[in-house]
């Protein structure tokens, strides 16, 4: 299969939902809100996103994910980790129950939801989103299948605006854009997956597909039953 991406009161029985693994809904807008305000504006870029064009500041701390207000662009020449438009969404606002469970990708937010199908479990994960409005796709989907070490076979319209690219790039291999872990979509060649660069969570960055940071796909991946619900909006 072709991949474009470039990439109510407090139940002590439900489990908190998290970014990192402590901290909670609260305070992990909080932090993100907190980062994106307190990020000073360093001298130099350390480098140039080939996405976007735009120099990159800041730096993550070795071996975790970085927040999204710590590693970014340079917040006084791009808004397109546009914080302030987060917005908490619940599942049953489009679905009926919860099935398998539900995922919802909120475009505006670029953040992905997730409960479990018993309802003991709810996460919330900053990600990438589609780099243009032709390149993204709204609606209903589902998971129909999910890979660790998935392989990266860029599609021809891809191909089209950049030759460059490879035919296909192995699992696991350090510059395969997919991450350690992927899960496909009923939509052909749309995924929610894991990226090895961080730089890209919180932004517009992909060709199509939602990526979140190896750590958080890794914690996501095992929980995610083949039919889950997913909405992408």
């Amino acid at each position: 299969m072709n991949q474009p991406c470039h990439q109510p009161p407090h139940d002590p029985r439900r489990k908190t939902a998290t970014v990192d693994g402590t901290a909670s809904r609260r305070a992990f807008l909080g932090g993100l809100i907190a980062g994106g305000l307190a990020l000073p504006r360093l001298a130099s870029a350390q480098a140039i996103d080939p996405t976007t064009g735009q120099a990159v500041y800041g730096s993550a701390t070795a071996g975790q994910a970085p927040d999204v207000g710590v590693y970014q662009i340079d917040p006084t020449k791009d808004s397109r980790r546009n914080l302030s438009s987060f917005r908490n969404r619940h599942w049953s606002e489009f679905y009926p129950s919860l099935g398998k469970g539900v995922i919802l990708a909120d475009i505006s937010s670029r953040a992905l939801h997730y409960w479990s199908g018993d309802g003991n479990t709810y996460l919330l994960f900053p990600s990438s989103i589609p780099v243009s409005e032709e390149l993204t796709k709204r609606g209903r989907t589902e998971v129909v299948r999910k890979a660790q070490n998935p392989t990266w076979t860029p599609t021809p319209s891809m191909r089209q605006r950049d030759p460059s690219l490879p035919q296909r790039v192995e699992g696991g291999a350090p510059d395969n854009p997919l991450g350690v872990y992927a899960l496909y979509l009923s939509w052909p060649a749309y995924l929610i997956h894991g990226t090895h660069d961080t730089r890209k969570i919180g932004r517009k960055s992909s060709s199509g597909c939602y990526g979140l940071y190896n750590e958080h796909i890794a914690r996501l991946y095992p929980l995610v039953e083949i039919g889950t619900q997913v909405t992408i909006f």
